[in-house]
């Protein structure tokens, strides 16, 4: 097979070339090598891979990388839910119309891939699932700003004001995205399943949680917790945790979002659907921070600042019966091992600590509170 892979560059990008590589298959990737995630390093990729640097949305670069290829895996996207709040137009840019022209590129190409997969993402959901004593299954909207100043941070029923307990969030429930990001990840997958649906290609959305592992951008103060967190303590600083450190998300390490992604690219019942990538269970933000600070030897405790940004959700993790069934998904690497091989490849990484610029910048534009 040949296989494109744009944004093969990046974190996730580079592990399923690598394993696609294995495979046997003849690679290409488009990746525009971003400044703020790569710091103007040479990717790491097999020397087989053709490598094509530039924007997905050039249609001249597309028509390049798209030629003979039997499948696509669209993963470039310019990342971070904090920046897209106040970059709206440069994010909506390269992340909704870079891919309308990607796509118009693709439903060009004779003949048409065989499979098109695309990451989504979680933040699309906003609020996870909840469920209440008396009033059953909830998906709550964002929280009111009301209760937010008054440091009150978890859900509860609209109806009896009870405390709302956390379920795993299916495909099923409402999408209510909190973020110019979460909308332009929300446009990918919907753009894409009906691109495919229309022209035939055998499309499939997956919806990633919380990714973590070796070779995150540990430099770029608007990519994951772990990696934020890991930046700080690389430098022996505390890891700046916003309201109380428990809200809870999924932390899938990236090997497991590649078995997915593998998944999808094989399995004939997962086109038209869009599906789940974690692992199924809650973690803490303030759990990362202790395992990384312990694994890393820092002895320091988390900062607590108790302030809050705009768009952020209290608890969202997946579930997963949906990718089991279509497909054969069983994520393999718990957080405990995950986070112990992050830790190891940590040792031998050296980060620029940029979270405190990051945050006066959404603080100075009201958008951390």
């Amino acid at each position: 097979m040949r296989t494109l892979v744009t944004g093969g560059a990046g974190f996730i990008g580079s592990h399923l070339v690598r394993e696609l590589v294995n495979r046997g298959d003849d690679v290409v990737v488009l990746d525009s090598l971003e400044e703020q995630v790569h710091g103007g390093v040479e990717p790491d990729l097999p020397d087989s891979v053709g490598l094509i640097v530039g924007d997905v949305g050039d249609a001249d670069l597309a028509d390049r990388a798209l030629t003979d290829v039997d499948r696509v895996v669209h993963l470039a996207a310019a990342v971070g839910v904090g920046q897209s709040m106040y970059e709206i137009a440069r994010y909506t840019e390269l992340n909704t119309m870079a891919t309308a022209r990607f796509l118009e590129r693709l439903i060009a190409v004779r003949p048409l891939p065989t499979r098109l997969v695309v990451a989504s993402s979680m933040s699309i959901y906003g609020e996870g699932e909840y469920s209440c004593e008396t009033h059953g299954r909830q998906s709550p909207g964002p929280r009111p700003e009301e209760q937010l100043l008054a440091r009150e941070w978890e859900l509860a029923c609209p109806e009896c004001r009870r405390p709302l307990r956390p379920l795993p969030t299916s495909e099923a429930k409402p999408l209510l995205p909190t973020s110019i990001y979460a909308i332009n990840k929300r446009d990918h997958e919907e753009m894409s399943l009906v691109t495919g649906a229309a022209y035939g290609i055998p499309a499939v959305a997956l919806r990633f949680f919380n990714v973590y592992g070796e070779g995150q951008a540990l430099s770029n103060p608007y990519t994951g917790v772990a990696a934020i967190f890991a930046s700080r303590l690389l430098n022996e600083r505390a890891p700046m945790i916003f309201e109380d450190g428990k809200q809870s998300r999924d932390f899938t390490h990236v090997s497991d979002i590649v078995a997915g992604i593998l998944g999808a690219l094989e399995s004939e019942r997962a086109p038209g659907h869009a599906i789940n990538l974690g692992t199924g269970v809650s973690t803490s933000v303030t759990r990362v921070a202790e395992v990384l600070a312990e694994g890393i030897g820092v002895d320091v405790v988390p900062e607590l600042n108790e302030r809050y940004r705009a768009g952020d959700i209290r608890h969202c993790y997946a579930d997963i019966a949906r990718a089991a069934e279509l497909l054969d998904y069983s994520p393999k690497v718990n957080f405990e091992q995950g986070m112990g091989a992050l830790v190891e490849w940590l040792k031998d990484q050296q980060a620029v600590d940029r979270v405190d610029d990051a945050t006066s910048e959404l603080a100075a534009r009201g958008l951390a509170r």
